[in-house]
């Protein structure tokens, strides 16, 4: 865990470490893209809404991403509780609609609130309501454990928020997004350094709980209870679930990999199941030999 003011790791605008500014550059920051401007009085306004003198309370945990680093997060978000000193119930997840009709099964215990991220980051005014939303929740901390995130996304979601304090760990930053990143986390009142790349993001989120409750807490595998149910697929040997697709075309593991896969796992006496959305047609050139 570093605190904002740690040594400097690379230059930042408006002086200081890599995630430090001073209050005037966070007044009229240089070098921020033209949409952090469009959304930047609606962002304003909602994190200034009035509460009605409501006591902040609680954790808010902001997870931005699919369901496979939803996966990987879950084990760790036990322990939050523990090191932040509050109960589960006192907890918030703030997710995505993308994995929102499992939550209540995943994260039983736990509240829940999904939004649609993609909306989020290109409609001003859902993106407002939202905003709003989250600023009434109120919550005294925020957090943020993600290496691998969207500017202005969940990092605006911890702003607007407005919460006394706020932990995020340090992510991925290129040079566009670097204004935008120092300007949020700037504001937080505690940074951590998970790992460089490419460190697994299991052992990412068991850095970053370690750092929390200040104690060393080992990695786990995830692993998430479902209820007993008749098998889709049928009784026989073992087998493989692949979902070839990603919410993102530049994330997705090419094809003729999972082709390369298939035939390995078959072999080994698997059977595979391909899973998707309705809008993922297999391309058969690539998978018409498997069906």
């Amino acid at each position: 865990m570093i605190p904002v003011s740690s040594p400097p790791a690379a230059p930042a605008p408006g002086g200081g470490s890599e995630f430090t500014a001073t209050r005037f550059w966070r007044l009229a920051p240089g070098g921020m893209r033209r949409r952090w401007w469009l959304f930047r009085a609606f962002d304003l306004l909602a994190r200034h809404w009035p509460l009605a003198r409501r006591r902040r309370r609680g954790v808010l945990v902001v997870r931005m991403d699919g369901i496979g680093d939803m996966v990987l997060f879950r084990g760790s978000l036990d322990h939050y509780a523990e090191a932040l000193g509050v109960g589960r119930d006192d907890i918030t997840v703030l997710g995505c609609d993308s994995w929102g009709p499992i939550a209540d099964q995943v994260f039983a215990g736990y509240r829940v609130v999904a939004i649609n991220e993609h909306r989020f980051a290109k409609r001003l005014f859902y993106r407002f309501r939202v905003s709003v939303m989250v600023r009434r929740l109120a919550p005294a901390v925020a957090v943020c454990d993600q290496y691998f995130r969207r500017a202005m996304m969940a990092d605006s979601l911890m702003w607007v928020s407005g919460a006394s304090r706020m932990v995020m760990s340090v992510p991925y930053v290129s040079g566009p997004t670097r204004p935008e990143y120092v300007w949020y986390m700037s504001q937080a009142e505690t940074i951590v350094d998970t790992g460089l790349y490419p460190t697994h993001e299991v052992v990412r989120h068991a850095n970053f709980v370690s750092a929390l409750a200040g104690r060393d807490i080992a990695p786990s595998p995830p692993r998430i209870d479902w209820p007993e149910r008749p098998s889709p697929v049928g009784s026989g040997p073992a087998y493989v679930v692949l979902n070839p697709g990603s919410n993102e075309y530049g994330r997705r593991w090419p094809l003729a990999q999972y082709a390369a896969l298939t035939e390995r796992l078959l072999a080994a006496e698997y059977r595979v199941v391909f899973v998707g959305t309705p809008g993922e047609d297999p391309d058969p050139a690539v998978f018409g030999r498997f069906c």
